[in-house]
């Protein structure tokens, strides 16, 4: 294996667009964040070096064994994460990267294409959360940052407007750029009038400053892309897969940037023979994410749930359970396994779960499991025939996520569970005989009278408050569109309201008006209409009869013998959390 000449950014790039360059199916994804990017564009500029390269030389003769990826251009991070699989008819040769292609696809990425990323504060699947952004350099200042000379940045059409302090050059445009004198060009015919009209606008004098940074920040940028040999790199032309195999596994175990799971599933892409073990896995994480409300289950979790859904005795994460033999069984099982998996997420989902409130992962591996051992009944979440079972494992659900039964080490968990699954004569889910076996241990399902009263102190916006609303509701069916709701609304309780109310001690109003006491669960259309009124009078108004009260009570554990006045909250409070206890250990204990 020698090391080769260096290339020219512009070079590995212009390979990369004409797919002379490919990566291979033991590659892991794009997985970069913006920082990670502009970082790299930064020490470029900076002429700091930014690591060896390891390529690898498939001759044409050689080149249809093996299964290639393309680099990918426009990166979106819910529609556009996976490498479309490439193309090779007609190719004399392809090189293969087998190290560094976070650095390369960075790059193609910043030149050549788009990043989008989803904004703060927007739900997953609302497509206005992921706006198109593009690689940008501020020509007239460096960063703010510390940690960055220069100001690079993704920026979408509307945010890369020009000011003051603000030159926006799209980085990509670099590429236009034969020669520096293009640069010089450029900075006269775009920056030196922009900096000209932007002093007469202002009445101050040429920022000679300005000028002459722009002028040196755009020179380095042409530099580090055009004519600096930046992409230092070893060439191996070996084409045995188990050699190329093992020097991509040695070249990426030593970091810390690709995780175990990634070695595993190159290993997986290597030995799978009828399917294309990158393409199932990667597609079946994004089929179970788009289950219900959404889920964000990974690569991890799927070659989990392989190890114990294909019953090896083993389900450690280490390369000895992916040899030859097991991975050819998980191929043999991958569609039981993926159709057990889809009907366990499918009925957490309907119990009313989300990414949002789940606390493990490997919560489903289980349920998986069951349904798997019990033959892959289709449908199984909604036919009535396994009403009770879907019961059981509900409760099992809650108990183990309230309990955090798999908050450490969950290998201890998952394989008693499941040979207790495997000896089960019955079709019904063990619930009972799952909760004796971890009796007395850390692992214990069990609630004690002190475990069940710290429940309420679950806040509304907390990921367990509705997991606790899904037990003291049980009758809500938990798909359909429910909000957690302040009975005593929520406006109310700021210390000037309070006092006009002429509430002398408002400590136990401010205190508790956010926790379970005061909280219930409202389809979308109740909690609309209820929204900010007094309690007591939307009670009054909403439910004419007595009998509509009495039912309304029941549902939400109100208690019926307390004035319902917003004065007597504290009472009221109180009343509530005991119906609460007293449910909770009906359902729990």
């Amino acid at each position: 294996m020698a090391f080769q000449t260096a290339l020219t950014i512009k070079e590995a790039i212009a390979s990369i667009h004409s797919k002379k360059y490919l990566l291979p199916s033991i590659q892991r994804e794009f997985v970069w964040g913006v920082d990670q990017i502009t970082q790299l564009f930064d020490s470029l500029m900076l002429g700091y070096p930014i690591g060896s390269f390891l390529f690898w030389e498939v001759g044409k003769q050689n080149g249809n064994e093996f299964v290639f990826y393309e680099f990918l251009r426009n990166y979106h991070e819910r529609d556009c994460r996976h490498n479309t699989k490439a193309s090779i008819t007609g190719s004399e040769s392809i090189t293969a990267i087998l190290d560094g292609q976070q650095r390369l696809t960075s790059l193609y990425v910043g030149l050549m294409g788009t990043y989008a990323y989803k904004k703060p504060y927007f739900r997953y699947d609302n497509p206005k959360a992921y706006p198109v952004r593009k690689l940008y350099l501020n020509l007239l200042s460096k960063s703010e940052d510390d940690d960055w000379f220069y100001d690079f940045s993704f920026l979408t059409n509307d945010e890369c407007s020009n000011d003051e302090d603000h030159y926006w050059f799209a980085v990509g445009d670099i590429l236009k750029f034969n020669e520096l004198t293009d640069v010089v060009i450029y900075l006269q015919q775009k920056v030196v009038p922009y900096l000209l009209k932007s002093a007469q606008d202002s009445g101050k004098e040429y920022d000679t400053e300005k000028g002459t940074f722009a002028t040196d920040t755009l020179s380095k940028l042409w530099k580090a892309v055009h004519s600096d040999g930046t992409i230092s790199y070893y060439l191996e032309k070996s084409n045995e897969l188990d050699k190329v195999l093992n020097i991509f596994i040695r070249v990426n175990s030593g970091g810390t940037q690709l995780s175990y799971s990634d070695l595993l599933l190159s290993i997986a892409s290597a030995q799978w023979d009828q399917l294309d073990a990158r393409d199932e896995i990667h597609q079946a994480v994004d089929d179970l994410n788009r289950i219900g409300r959404g889920f964000n289950v990974n690569k991890d979790f799927i070659l989990k749930a392989c190890l114990v859904l294909c019953d090896f005795p083993d389900i450690a994460f280490k390369i000895d359970n992916f040899n030859h033999t097991n991975m050819m069984k998980i191929q043999h099982e991958w569609e039981n396994i993926i159709t057990a998996l889809r009907e366990a997420v499918t009925l957490v989902a309907r119990l009313g779960f989300n990414r949002d409130n789940i606390t493990s992962n490997n919560l489903f591996i289980p349920i998986a499991y069951y349904i798997k051992h019990i033959g892959l009944p289709t449908n199984f979440a909604a036919s009535p025939k396994n009403a009770e079972n879907v019961r059981k494992i509900k409760k099992w659900f809650v108990s183990a996520m309230l309990k955090r039964v798999f908050s450490s080490q969950p290998d201890g968990v998952l394989r008693p569970i499941r040979e207790i699954i495997q000896k089960n004569d019955k079709a019904d889910f063990p619930f009972e005989k799952i909760v004796g076996r971890f009796k007395g241990t850390n692992r214990t399902h069990e609630f004690t009278d002190a475990d069940i009263e710290n429940l309420l102190f679950q806040k509304f916006g907390q990921g367990d408050t509705l997991v606790v609303m899904s037990i003291l509701y049980p009758w809500a069916d938990m798909n359909n569109l429910f909000h957690v709701d302040h009975i005593f609304p929520k406006a109310e309780f700021t210390e000037r309201k309070l006092r006009r109310r002429g509430i002398g001690d408002i400590t136990d109003f401010i205190s508790n008006f956010n926790y379970l006491g005061n909280l219930q669960l409202l389809e979308g259309l109740d909690n609309t209409s209820k929204k900010d009124k007094d309690y007591k009078q939307w009670f009054e108004t909403n439910l004419p009869t007595a009998e509509a009260k009495r039912e309304y009570c029941k549902r939400h554990l109100i208690p019926s013998d307390i004035d319902l006045s917003f004065t007597n909250f504290p009472d009221f409070f109180d009343a509530r959390e005991a119906l609460i206890i007293e449910k909770l250990k009906k359902e729990l204990q």
